[in-house]
């Protein structure tokens, strides 16, 4: 079974190599690898270099980013199977071994797996939880938590879901997650326990140094949603209380229902209310939590819900307010 992995790279020289030789030291036999570089300036194409003879393709030329690299690359792919791997991570051993078995179950389309948070100079933090999936569908599009590098799809999905939207430059992993959600539901994902990468954080990756970025694209999905179907009041409330990307449309499937909708809008206002929460916004808190429609989250979703409710009260607020900055 063929895999295609792309690496997008711009001036990571001081990372790529391990990343290069985490992926040819699987000593895959059916591997397509690919590295698309956008003209770096350091020593990045040097490296590259050393091992073209091993790649299926690479180029340095200016591109637009991160998302049109990787669509350069799976314009050219041809693997059953499909990721891509920034040039900052790397993976841990025997990854597309175990792949290849998950995946000979013509069932399964997507295996979402986990991964490790290591520090710069790749010391162990803690663990990824992978992405999430729940026994709603709706609850798994409302909150719509995925970790990209661990999560591997059959890449016959690409012909309902499409490329990834190049116009978003910072959750277009999270993008072709809901589309695929959209498109095939819950069934053919496999979550397994295997550990597959190791994700590093420094202080110039785009997910420690710029969430604020990430979440404008996940604000603009739930805008999208709530404008294709006509749901004015949820519209109105994410126009006011986030930032969002004016005029994106996210590209929903003719067949979801006005209903599937009002649940996933439901769920995300129910976690925007915990993220407001926690960076001590009680307003915009309270606003989330008179847009969830209680009589259709679940169980956990009801307790979530009262809970955020009790804590939001002004005395409760405050002193857990002035217990946090005596922790610090």
């Amino acid at each position: 079974m063929k895999i295609s992995i792309i690496t997008p790279s711009f001036n990571q020289g001081q990372f790529i190599e391990q990343t290069i030789d985490s992926v040819l030291s699987q000593n895959y036999s059916a591997l397509e690898y690919i590295i698309i570089d956008g003209g770096s300036t350091d020593n990045s194409v040097e490296i590259i270099k050393k091992y073209e003879k091993h790649l299926t393709y690479w180029v340095s030329e200016p591109d637009r980013g991160q998302t049109h690299a990787i669509n350069k690359g799976l314009a050219i792919t041809q693997g059953e199977l499909f990721n891509w791997i920034n040039s900052d991570d790397y993976y841990e051993p025997g990854v597309f071994d175990k792949l290849s078995d998950y995946f000979s179950d013509s069932n399964v389309n997507v295996v979402c797996g986990k991964g490790n948070i290591v520090s710069e100079e790749g010391k162990y933090m803690r663990q990824s939880r992978g992405s999430d999936v729940y026994n709603s569908l709706s609850k798994t599009i409302g909150y719509a938590r995925m970790d990209q590098p661990e999560t591997f799809f059959r890449r016959s999905v690409l012909t309902q879901t499409g490329l990834l939207n190049d116009e978003l430059h910072y959750l277009m992993d999270r993008d072709l997650w809901i589309k695929y959600l959209f498109s095939f539901g819950l069934s053919g994902i496999q979550e397994v326990d295997d550990t597959f990468i190791n994700f590093r954080m420094h202080h110039e990756s785009k997910t420690g140094s710029q969430f604020d970025l990430f979440q404008i694209d996940h604000d603009s999905f739930y805008l999208s949603m709530s404008r294709q179907y006509g749901f004015a009041s949820e519209f109105q409330s994410i126009s006011q209380l986030c930032e969002t990307h004016e005029g994106f449309e996210l590209k929903i499937p003719s067949h979801v229902t006005k209903n599937l909708i009002s649940e996933i809008l439901s769920f995300y206002f129910l976690k925007r209310a915990d993220e407001f929460y926690y960076r001590g916004d009680r307003a915009k808190s309270k606003k989330c939590l008179e847009m969830v429609d209680s009589q259709i989250i679940d169980a956990l979703g009801k307790k979530r819900l009262n809970d955020i409710k009790w804590k939001n009260q002004f005395v409760i607020f405050k002193m857990i307010q002035i217990l946090r900055r005596l922790k610090r």
